[in-house]
């Protein structure tokens, strides 16, 4: 299988992910891809030939290993690598819609040119709203994916430890008889290392949805305040102006009564002279 390819679609999504993402990143590539090329594929290269059982019959060996290896290592960690790095496509098609839209609305408004293009395939977008859900549900899947294979690990190999010897009493076998792992002690430091990094990728995980889930409420309680303040501006300015009407229509109120009061003393004189 191609890593490097893979590891290529992968980081596209590492612009649009947060440092604990990155970090999440980086440890997937350096300590589980680079080992699982570099070293441990040599080391389980002959967990077949290498296993041995002390009989002659044909089809033993084969059915023995069978039973006490019914996996390779190196096929389970590649499709635990591989279950586990997909989610992140889901963010990667979440981005790749939400361009396809800015590219159609920047079109149908003419100003679809080379240069604004360009500028939207770069653009780094922030994990709010439906990327935020998108980009949450991608890392509970790798959560599930990761504590998943660590479960089946324990099931096949309990205690995650590899065994010298074994003994198989399996058709064909004529009897029980013992069979000899190759390099298991190796094999064992290898196997363990690999489930570690595989724990630390978990809470490394976990680590980042605390962190979306922290800094969402954050926005919230930000968001709370900054209408609460709104609020009061506004009713603070309804008060101002509730006054100034107030004030407004008590000075009407008082030149009325002003012009009244002028009035009156002609109107009496006009009644004195009728009489």
């Amino acid at each position: 299988m191609n890593w490097g390819s893979f590891y290529a679609v992968i980081s596209g999504v590492n612009r649009h992910s947060t440092g604990i993402g990155r970090v999440w990143l980086s440890v997937i590539f350096i300590f589980r891809i680079l080992v699982l090329v570099v070293a441990a594929e040599s080391v389980w290269g002959d967990e077949k030939s290498g296993f041995v059982c002390n009989t002659q019959q044909p089809g033993c060996n084969s059915v023995c290993y069978d039973q006490f290896f019914p996996i390779s290592h190196i096929r389970l960690w590649a499709l635990q690598l591989i279950l586990v790095s997909t989610p992140a496509l889901l963010v990667a098609m979440h981005v790749a819609h939400r361009r396809h839209i800015d590219k159609k609305l920047l079109k149908k408004t003419g100003r679809g040119s080379p240069k604004e293009l360009e500028l939207i395939k770069n653009q780094k977008f922030q994990i709010t709203g439906a990327l935020w859900w998108t980009y949450v549900i991608s890392i509970v899947f790798r959560i599930g994916f990761e504590v998943a294979f660590l479960y089946i690990f324990y099931l096949i190999y309990p205690g995650f430890k590899m065994v010298r010897l074994v003994k198989c009493a399996s058709y064909p076998c004529p009897n029980t008889v013992d069979c000899f792992v190759s390099r298991p002690t190796e094999k064992t430091i290898f196997t363990v290392f690999m489930l570690a990094v595989s724990g630390l990728c978990v809470l490394l995980n976990v680590a980042e949805v605390v962190y979306l889930i922290g800094r969402a409420c954050k926005r919230g309680l930000r968001g709370s305040e900054e209408e609460s303040k709104v609020a009061w501006i506004s009713g603070r300015f309804s008060t101002y102006r509730q006054n100034e009407i107030n004030q407004l229509i008590a000075e009407q109120s008082l030149k009325s009564k002003f012009t009244v009061s002028k009035k009156s003393p002609t109107e009496k004189g006009e009644r004195c002279s009728a009489f």
